[in-house]
């Protein structure tokens, strides 16, 4: 197994790298998370994913161990492949995605494209008790975090901010400080907007 890649970026692409390796050019598959992440300079290096199926070998690259771990995590779920948990992790950000599990989301994981509601449920279903295990989530605080976040974007949209703008300034905030109040979440999320 290929546990990871270090080289020269050869070729930077927001859906693929190609990464030279003493001499040997890998194609690496990213997701658009690991794409933003992944510094312009020559040396590299992407924590790898190798899926082996009957007629072909797959690399999946990805900057950050909990992406990949994340990613492990979706293609265990059964009718969830590589193509899509990879969909799933450039539409979402890896720490909404398992917030998202961990609190029985299921808009947010149906907001991926090309996941239905039976799929969003499954992937909570068989992931939930897993990603509250592994990362040591307490589900309450989970639920209270999502709470003060959608009041604060209900007032911020109130207030006539675009709500997709003020969700990502939002969850910058609650990525820093996750048990800010909601009168704080809006104090620093207008200093921001």
């Amino acid at each position: 197994m290929i546990t990871f890649i270090k080289g020269k970026l050869v070729e930077k692409n927001p859906t693929e790298v190609v990464i030279d390796c003493n001499g040997i050019g890998y194609f690496v598959h990213i997701s658009l998370h690991t794409y933003s992440l992944i510094p312009d300079q020559e040396a590299i290096q992407l924590y790898t994913h190798l899926q082996v199926k009957e007629d072909s070998h797959t690399l999946f690259g990805f900057v950050e161990k909990s992406e990949r771990d994340i990613f492990r995590l979706l293609i265990s779920v059964s009718g969830v492949g590589a193509s899509t948990a990879r969909t799933m992790l450039s539409s979402l950000q890896p720490t909404q995605i398992k917030e998202a599990i961990a609190s029985n989301d299921v808009a947010t994981i149906q907001s991926v494209k090309g996941i239905g509601a039976k799929t969003a449920q499954r992937v909570i279903l068989d992931l939930k008790d897993k990603i509250l295990k592994i990362y040591d989530i307490d589900e309450v605080s989970v639920v209270q975090s999502n709470t003060n976040k959608d009041e604060a974007l209900s007032a911020l949209e109130t207030l006539g901010f675009n709500r997709k703008l003020a969700e990502k300034v939002v969850d910058k905030i609650l990525r820093e400080t996750p048990a800010e109040t909601v009168e704080n979440i809006i104090k620093l999320a207008l200093k921001k907007l």
